[in-house]
């Protein structure tokens, strides 16, 4: 079999058979991927594989292509960073469960794309570091990743403007269609996309305009792209923030 050294970031994992799983993973070497682990309920120390494969963990391992398969195997695996606060904080660990669900719908390329793979890489551990500002973090993921899905807006935000879906820009006028983000999560977004990371501790938000803000946002995302579907963590997110 051929090998290869990878870094992975853990988006979806499906049980097959007694003792191994199914691990999506999207991987800095060939963009996401499929891989079969064996043994992660073996009696002979291997348990703590299917503890390293939680949504969001970054990892690095030994892949096996497979011939005749779709799917490569994995050894060798470890942590490529051990993360210390998003297993433990509900907080954090949800907005975890909530990012890989969105990028095992949105993210279908099996090519690499270095650019992606970091940006979501260092989101994690950005996350991973926050004291402050938790509860937009997952608002201010999904506006930055637009950038790397072709959503970015084509031109400058203006005061009042509201943000045409169909086409990803703002205007000052709602269009005929009436397919807009309105005023406010116009104003949001613009904000959100203007803001590092650091600063989010500065974005005062209310349970609903955090909520209505995310519905239009995945509204956005769900008009240019079926495959994003119902997010069933959304029911998650709503409880806990």
């Amino acid at each position: 079999m051929k090998s290869y050294k990878a870094q992975g970031i853990v988006l979806h994992t499906i049980k097959y058979g007694d003792s191994s799983l199914v691990a999506h993973i999207l991987t800095d070497e060939i963009g996401r991927q499929s891989y079969i682990v064996q043994g992660v309920k073996s009696s002979r120390g291997h348990g703590n594989k299917a503890a390293m494969l939680q949504p969001m963990f970054l990892i690095e391992f030994v892949g096996l292509e497979t011939p005749h398969s779709q799917m490569d195997r994995m050894r060798d695996m470890r942590m490529s960073y051990p993360l210390q606060t998003v297993p433990f904080d509900v907080r954090k660990s949800t907005i975890a469960l909530f990012m890989a669900e969105v990028l095992y719908k949105l993210i279908r390329e099996v090519e690499p794309n270095s650019s992606l793979f970091e940006f979501i890489r260092h989101s994690v551990i950005a996350l991973d570091e926050m004291e402050s500002g938790i509860a937009n973090f997952h608002l201010w993921f999904l506006a930055r990743m637009s950038a790397f899905l072709g959503f970015y807006p084509s031109n400058e935000y203006r005061t009042d403007n509201v943000f045409d879906i169909t086409n990803g820009s703002y205007t000052p006028t709602t269009p005929q269609h009436g397919i807009v983000i309105d005023k406010g999560n116009a104003q949001l977004l613009n904000r959100l996309l203007c803001l590092d990371v650091g600063e989010l501790p500065t974005l005062q938000l209310s349970r609903q305009q955090r909520n209505d803000f995310l519905r239009s946002l995945l509204h956005y995302f769900g008009y240019h792209l079926d495959a994003i579907g119902r997010i069933q963590s959304l029911h998650i997110l709503g409880e806990v923030f």
